[in-house]
Order: C-alpha cells, then structure tokens, then sequence
C-alpha cells in the first residue's frame, strides 16, 4: 500500500477496479418448500426484502458498481426482482448489475460447483477487465463493507483471501473451517469436517469461510483453468480451489468485524427454515442485532407500489385491528384482529377474529376470520380458511404441514390445496 496515498481514496481505487460475482443459483434444499418454485437468493425477507438483496445492497454501498449475478436453479422471480428492483445503476459511468443464467458456454452441462459457475462465464467475466474478483454467496444476510477486506487483501499481497467468521465448534461441521498462523494466513482448509479444529487459543470457537473471496482477477483466471482440466474434480470454491492452492500461494484469512469496536459482526447463514425463522424472528424485537433502520447503509430492494399498512376496528366488544412488537409493511390490512411479534410481508390481509403470534407470513397471503397462527412460516399467495388453527397441536400440523425440529409450522398453498407455480 502506498502510504502517500489517503486511506479512503485507496479503497474506492480498490473498489472501482473490482468485479462482484454473486453465486446465486443454489437451490436450498433445506428450506425445503420455501424453495419448491424459487432460488434460495429470491426467498423473500425481513418484511420487505429478498436474500439477494443484501449481498447487491453491500456491494452498492462498499462502493462496488460492476457485479454479476449467476443464476441456475428456478431463477425465474430471481431475475424479476432484479430486473425490476436494481435498475438504478448508471451505464454510462460503467456500472452494472449483469445477469448471468446457466448457459452452458463452454460445457453441455449445468454448473458443477461454485467455481464451475465462474469458470463457464470466464469470458464475460475477462472482458469486463478487472484488477480483483469479489466472489459472493447469494444466500446470506449480513452487512458488510467489502472495501476494507480488498485493502487488506492488497496490503498483505495476498493471492486469495477468505471471509471468516468465529462459529461454535459445535456448529462448526456445516462450514469450511480454517486453520491460521499469527498473521492470518491460511495453513489449513478443511470442507464441512466432523471434527472441526479449534482457533488457536480458543477451544470453543472455529474460524470459518463466510463464502466471500477476493482474488487477483489474472490469479483466478490460473486456477480456474487448472481446476477444469483436474480429474475427479468437483469444481468447487470450498472443497477444491481453496484447498489446492494453501501451500503454493499467499491465502489470507479475513475476520468479519465491526471496523469501530473490533467485535464480530451480524451474519447469518439462513439455510435451513429454522435458522430462516429466527433471523426473521429477531428483526421484531426492541434493538435487534441487524439494523435495517440504518441510513448509513440502507438495504436497497424492489419498491412495490402499495398502499400503507392499515389497522381497522376498535370495538367495544373487543374487536380491534392491533400489531405489538411486529413489522407490518405497506398494503397490510388488520382488519379487528391481533398481530405479536410477527412480519407481515405486502400486502397480507388478517381478517376479524383472527390472531397472529410469532409468525412470518410472506406477501399476498389471507388470513381468514377466527384462525389461530403461532410460531409458523405462510408461504405467499396462501388463503387460510375461516377458523385454521397452526402451530397449536405438532402431531395434527404434521399431517397436513411441515414441522421443523424447532418446532416452527411452514404452511404452503399446495398443502392447502391451492394453485401450484405460484411462489414469486
């Protein structure tokens, strides 16, 4: 680093010469129903949002203005929303948000793993001529300023380098896990193992790959050649690139933190629908860790053109329109019914009686007069009859719904008898 140089300057020359990869074609078997129609990337959340939404709102606000986004399984919502939402970029002054769906340039097969997908697009990718490649995950909830991992990506003059996050070890094993000298730099990488090792000095927690990598654009290029042509090879960032190249190359370990306090910040993998519900679950609360009233970094989306939220009736005989510690977005309509701690998504109409506690009810949903919901995910587009009860009795929700270990209820129109292809 040039120590002339001033430090903000240095990162936004850093930031205007990278490409942002955002690999957003998984399909997240485990959200089971919630990806039946729909990429794990365009799962709706947070009461307004798409997953997608928060790796393209850090990569906008980092200051990274030229990202594309690779796409495979059931993309179809998933470009929509971009299309209609992240319009905003300017091409005239190079910036770009590209969709790169499964094309089979160079294979007659889809994309193998995560590096096969940038491999299959490395001739758009070349011609876009940047100096570093952003690899992102498409499935993860977080806010982060990439421009200071790219400062220390160059400081350190790194070849590769790795977000991480500290994870217990016991939840360890779903990760890649890493192990690293004083200075960060990656000794060991091990994909998703039974036994995950340890920090140095801590028993309890093990550093693990957030699925973020910086890497020198032409240093990329090299490997991706090389993994193409490797038998046996699963194509893969985590199980095969990374590994391979630790003992040849300078790979860095990069710790997620708050650059004021120096603590570790809000990530979350919301892979399984338990994990899905709790990240939702705590945006109700007081303060709750991920702040989406930040102006400073605003999570920019698809602004639907919807009414205001409304809340009707407040009848002597106890009939009244009421939300409690809850988020309601716009196009809402409570109508004589209560609503605690839940998100209600566009445009979700709660009729007389009914009552809500604990619940993520994703946009277009009608809650019927008289029902009674807890502790359960409603998929869009479903119509509760009059009187549905949820989340009350495991053993009779497991007969027509799906209970997670966690014992959160997932309601989907299909389990309802309703309309098929309609999740969006």
């Amino acid at each position: 680093m040039n120590g002339a140089r001033h430090p903000e300057r240095f990162i936004s020359e850093l930031t205007r010469s990278t490409l942002a990869l955002i690999l957003a074609g998984g399909r997240g078997s485990r959200l089971e129903q919630l990806t039946l129609w729909r990429a794990k990337p365009a799962v709706p959340f947070g009461a307004k949002f798409r997953i997608i939404d928060f790796p393209l709102s850090n990569c906008v606000n980092s200051g990274i203005r030229r990202v594309g986004v690779l796409t495979q399984y059931k993309a179809h919502s998933l470009l929509l929303h971009i299309q209609r939402g992240w319009g905003q970029l300017n091409g005239q002054f190079g910036e770009f948000i590209e969709l790169l769906p499964a094309q089979q340039r160079l294979e007659t097969s889809w994309y193998a793993g995560t590096a096969d997908a940038v491999w299959q697009n490395l001739d758009i990718i070349s011609a876009h001529n940047p100096e570093y490649v952003l690899v992102l995950a498409g499935d993860h909830i977080y806010k982060m300023d990439y421009g200071p991992m790219l400062a220390a990506h160059v400081t350190q003059q790194a070849d590769v380098t790795v977000g991480c996050v500290e994870v217990p070890v016991a939840q360890a094993s779903g990760f890649g896990v890493m192990a690293v000298d004083a200075d960060m730099r990656i000794q060991r990488f091990y994909e998703k193992p039974a036994q995950p090792q340890p920090m140095p000095g801590r028993d309890d927690l093990a550093l693990c790959s957030m699925g973020i990598y910086v890497f020198n654009a032409r240093f990329l290029y090299e490997q991706l050649y090389k993994d193409a042509d490797m038998p046996g090879s699963g194509h893969d960032f985590g199980r095969n690139i990374i590994p391979g190249l630790i003992a040849r190359y300078r790979a860095f370990a990069y710790a997620f933190r708050d650059v004021q306090t120096g603590v570790q910040a809000y990530w979350r993998d919301v892979g399984t629908l338990d994990a899905y519900y709790e990240a939702n679950m705590d945006l109700v609360s007081v303060t709750p860790e991920l702040n989406l009233y930040d102006t400073e970094w605003p999570i920019w989306t698809l602004q639907e053109q919807v009414p205001p939220a409304k809340f009707v009736f407040d009848d002597n005989d106890g009939r009244r329109g009421t939300a409690l510690d809850s988020v309601v977005a716009g196009g809402c309509i409570v109508s004589g019914a209560s609503v605690r701690r839940s998100l209600l998504f566009t445009n979700v109409r709660v009729e007389t009686g009914a009552a809500l506690d604990g619940c993520v009810v994703l946009p277009q949903v009608h809650v019927g007069a008289g029902c009674r919901i807890r502790r359960a995910i409603i998929e869009r587009g479903c119509v509760l009859p009059p009187g549905t009860v949820v989340g009350y009795d495991p053993v009779a929700d497991a007969q027509r719904f799906s209970v997670t270990p966690g014992g959160v209820t997932l309601v989907i129109p299909e389990m309802l008898g309703q309309a098929l292809h309609h999740a969006r």
